[in-house]
């Protein structure tokens, strides 16, 4: 990043950081420099920064909604953490634009990757709490999760239940899911995995584990039927 970029982002989350390495590394994707020390440091970023996300989240729930029951917040925090709303945080954010990735994983459409995007703010988090403790973190959540915290917490299904469900109401029975590939190096896996509904059509989708492999057919699944609709990404 030029200093111009760097000052750029910094102005527009609110934070000056005192340790630019923090920035430079919540930003730069696997793709670049594979199993280089900056990419680990990459990924323990948005281990941290998923934990504080989490925190922010339980503790914004618990006093906007202090008539609410574990169980009406369990599936709302979900809902405000998952990988889709951090990517539309990092969009919220134009962090796109600064991300460091390979220019082929750029050229294939990289900077507009739901995944992508989600583990990059989610680093972003992690290092804004390292280099300013929990208000700085606190600071960038308010500018979007706490705006749209309403909005944002109706999608508290994840697709794979909204699929099921939707599945047996139209008596389909119960989708199937199948991992068609497996590859890439162990620290940073590629799963592609194939959801089928019986009378209908396959949809795929990708992802760094089974699982956000499966959210991600089951999503382009249900947006492909007509169930949901891109504002419900």
């Amino acid at each position: 990043m030029t200093i111009e970029d760097t000052a750029a982002l910094e102005k527009r989350i609110g934070h000056k950081f005192s340790d630019h390495s923090l920035l430079a590394r919540a930003l730069t994707h696997s793709s670049l420099s594979g199993g280089d020390r900056v990419v680990r440091d990459l990924e323990r970023l948005e281990f941290l920064g998923d934990r504080v996300l989490g925190l922010l989240t339980a503790e914004t729930l618990w006093r906007e909604y202090p008539h609410y029951a574990e169980g009406d917040m369990a599936p709302r925090l979900n809902a405000l953490v998952r990988k889709e709303t951090c990517a539309k945080a990092a969009l919220f954010f134009g962090v796109e634009q600064y991300i460091r990735m390979s220019e082929w994983e750029a050229q294939s459409g990289g900077r507009k990757k739901k995944a992508i995007l989600g583990d990059v703010m989610e680093a972003l988090l992690g290092a804004l709490y390292i280099d300013g403790g929990l208000e700085a973190a606190r600071h960038v959540y308010d500018q979007f999760w706490t705006p749209n915290l309403e909005d944002l917490s109706k999608l508290h299904k994840d697709p794979k239940t909204a699929l099921q469900e939707w599945s047996q109401n139209k008596k389909l029975g119960t989708p199937d899911y199948d991992v068609l590939e497996a590859e890439g190096p162990a620290h940073a896996p590629a799963f592609t995995v194939e959801v089928k509904v019986k009378g209908k059509k396959p949809s795929q989708g990708q992802g760094r584990s089974k699982r956000e492999a499966q959210m991600e057919a089951a999503r382009l699944f249900l947006v492909r039927e007509g169930v949901w609709s891109d504002d419900d990404e």
